[in-house]
């Protein structure tokens, strides 16, 4: 009885500690794995909460087609526009992030402590800034918004 309180206890603390608070999640897919130069993918990120900080993650979902070690993107807001560079795998070809059923998705931090000044929509648009026209092996793009702490 001892260790079953004892494994209970460890469980609650263990998974009370590993909350996040997410407060928008969504993945698109890219059309039959081959993202096209031209196609943007936007998220329409609601904020109700201006008190609060913000960590933003894109993540980049991908096969092992994927031809290159890094990714360039276009990231942009209502606000600015920034082009982000990022790696997939490392200096021996082994990718990076996390491998589930044939797919590696990779997060990138982008935003660790965003700050809202007004609550409403906020419109983030991503785009591939690759070379290809046609950048093949990318399954999904996603996007994380977790909230942080008060101001």
């Amino acid at each position: 009885m001892r260790k079953l309180c004892y494994i209970l206890l460890l469980c609650t603390t263990v998974l009370t500690a590993c909350s996040v608070d997410t407060v928008y999640s969504r993945f698109v897919p890219v059309s039959s794995a081959q993202w096209h130069i031209d196609s943007t993918v936007y998220f329409d990120i609601p904020v109700t909460d201006t008190t609060f900080t913000y960590r933003t993650i894109i993540y980049v979902r991908h096969t092992e087609c994927y031809p290159y070690q890094n990714m360039w993107l276009f990231v942009g807001d209502n606000l600015h526009r920034d082009t982000i560079e990022f790696y997939l795998a490392d200096d021996r070809g082994q990718w990076l992030g996390d491998t589930h059923n044939g797919f590696i998705e990779m997060p990138v931090l982008i935003d660790e402590n965003r700050q809202f000044a007004d609550t409403g929509t906020y419109h983030i648009a991503i785009q591939h800034a690759m070379r290809d026209t046609l950048l093949r092996g990318i399954t999904d793009i996603g996007i994380e918004m977790i909230r942080n702490g008060k101001k």
